[in-house]
């Protein structure tokens, strides 16, 4: 059964093609799908249902651009909390209902929870840093960003 579930996650040599496809250098054009399905040799369709299969089957958990929020004049900040055990899934699930939570992962650390939030203003990372604390109970401490490195990271799958 195992076997069965890896071969379905397993991407093939299209998937491997279009994710290296997508990584980088995305079109800026009006209809960008469409322009990468055709260097790749298919329809924007068909690139799409694989794209979307992908993230369904969790081969790819995210595709997105990626901003300089504070540009647009919004304000994004890494975050931590110290959640009991008893309580982690609880918290969890009350972190991660807030649209402001971009992704939360889960360490082997005194602070076990770390996710980063992003907000449309600066004034709303404090606002919601106090309403996760509000809604969890629990502190959250923000770590502010003290300078910023730009890391290409382009993964050949």
């Amino acid at each position: 059964m195992r076997d069965a579930a890896a071969a379905l996650a397993a991407p093939d040599d299209i998937d491997r093609d279009l994710i290296n496809a997508l990584q980088g250098d995305f079109p800026l054009v009006p209809e960008p799908y469409r322009q990468v399905a055709e260097t790749l040799g298919m329809d924007e369709s068909e690139l799409l249902r694989r794209l979307d299969a992908m993230l369904e089957r969790r081969v790819l958990t995210r595709f997105g651009p990626m901003f300089q929020i504070e540009r647009a004049g919004g304000a994004f900040v890494l975050a931590a909390m110290k959640v009991p055990e008893a309580d982690f899934e609880r918290v969890n699930a009350q972190v991660n209902a807030f649209p402001e939570v971009a992704h939360n992962y889960r360490r082997e650390h005194a602070l076990n929870m770390w996710f980063v939030l992003a907000t449309a203003t600066p004034e709303g990372i404090a606002r919601t840093v106090a309403a996760i604390e509000t809604a969890t109970g629990l502190p959250v401490f923000p770590f502010p960003k003290e300078r910023e490195y730009f890391v290409e990271m382009k993964l050949h799958a």
